[in-house]
């Protein structure tokens, strides 16, 4: 019998009893002889399921500090509380950002050192974005399910402009928000002039006078999620305050060399309104990128130009060098404003890399 065979008949007699099998030589194992048993954890087929996490309560993010979300519970009312949370791995890349309606899980009691985790972002109803610039696709979700955002606008230090009132209503339009023009300051300077033109579009205007109450505006904004978005220096925090009295919300000035104002507030914060409803402080901005808005978009923000637009020939641009253009038509006959057609023109050759100037 040759070598293979004895060791197959070898390892076959000792497996029935005809021999200890520590008798057997080295020389008469091969490879048959091993017994893998598999594992438990191998064996056990992997689910793509993820846990629907249906014990989850939902709760309004109202501040995001380095990883941590603040997360009210019952809002507005007597059981309100407030808990703190980090977000579960299972939510990937997706953004938690103030205003999100979220579920969360563990422990949600609100006590002093306690750690919840959100595992689910609501769908939103509305979303505040924003780009670097005009250029870039990357876009960031500041603010979400907002039902109004507040224009600040100081009318005199540092003195309003149109180019930036212009790209919040688009961004207002495009992330289904109601704008609303507030003008502070009007101590120092007739509001009525650059508010006219924006009235005239049936755009809300609330004005804001230093050492006045502030409860026109309160009433306003009373049972509403607002947002208030503008450049440093204009008086954001100063309204907050007025507003939200507790909330003691750091206030500066403008800077006497470059005329613009510095920042006060760091992250946006949701506070909730004395009569029902919240305000959304946030950071004083330096420029508002509009790059994830379509140009049809940034057409249709502009209602006193969008009509003009439409007898346009199919693929205008709106530029000034395009030359069927009917939007040019249009001003000349009184239909529109120059001022207003020669922001829309900037802020689609600013899409477009042609110019950054707003």
């Amino acid at each position: 019998m040759d070598t293979v065979g004895h060791r197959k008949h070898s390892r076959y007699a000792c497996s029935v009893g005809d021999g200890p099998l520590s008798a057997r030589k080295l020389s008469d194992y091969d490879e048959g002889d091993a017994k893998i048993r598999p594992s438990r954890r191998g064996s056990r087929p992997r689910s793509k399921d993820r846990p629907t996490h249906e014990s989850a309560i939902d709760a309004m993010v109202i501040a995001v500090d380095r990883g941590r979300y603040t997360c009210l519970f019952d809002g507005g009312t007597a059981t309100s509380r407030q808990v703190h949370a980090m977000r579960a791995r299972e939510l990937g890349r997706k953004s938690v950002v103030v205003g999100d309606i979220v579920g969360v899980v563990g422990d949600t009691s609100g006590a002093a050192g306690s750690l919840a985790r959100i595992v689910r972002i609501n769908k939103r109803d509305s979303v505040l974005r924003r780009s670097a610039d005009d250029t870039d696709p990357a876009e960031r979700v500041i603010v979400a399910n907002a039902t109004h955002l507040v224009i600040v606008c100081a009318v005199a230090n540092p003195e309003p402009r149109t180019g930036f009132v212009d790209r919040a209503l688009v961004a207002a339009y495009a992330g289904n928000l109601s704008p609303v023009l507030c003008l502070t300051k009007i101590d120092l300077a007739d509001p009525e002039p650059f508010a006219a033109p924006y009235r005239a579009l049936g755009v809300t205007v609330l004005t804001r006078h230093r050492d006045e109450p502030v409860d026109a505006i309160a009433d306003y904004l009373t049972g509403k999620l607002s947002v208030l978005f503008g450049h440093s220096g204009v008086g954001k925090s100063t309204l907050v305050n007025a507003l939200v009295p507790e909330q003691h919300r750091q206030t500066g000035d403008v800077a006497d060399l470059t005329g613009k104002g510095r920042h006060t507030s760091s992250s946006a914060v949701a506070l909730a309104l004395p009569d029902g409803g919240f305000v959304i402080d946030t950071p004083g901005v330096r420029s508002l990128g509009l790059a994830h808005v379509e140009p049809d978009q940034v057409v249709a923000a502009f209602p006193d130009l969008n009509e003009g637009a439409q007898q346009c020939p199919s693929g205008c641009t709106h530029l000034a060098d395009a030359g069927e253009c009917h939007l040019d038509t249009w001003v000349r006959e009184g239909h529109g404003n120059p001022v207003r057609l020669a922001s829309l023109r900037r802020l689609l050759a600013s899409r477009l890399g042609q110019s950054t100037a707003t």
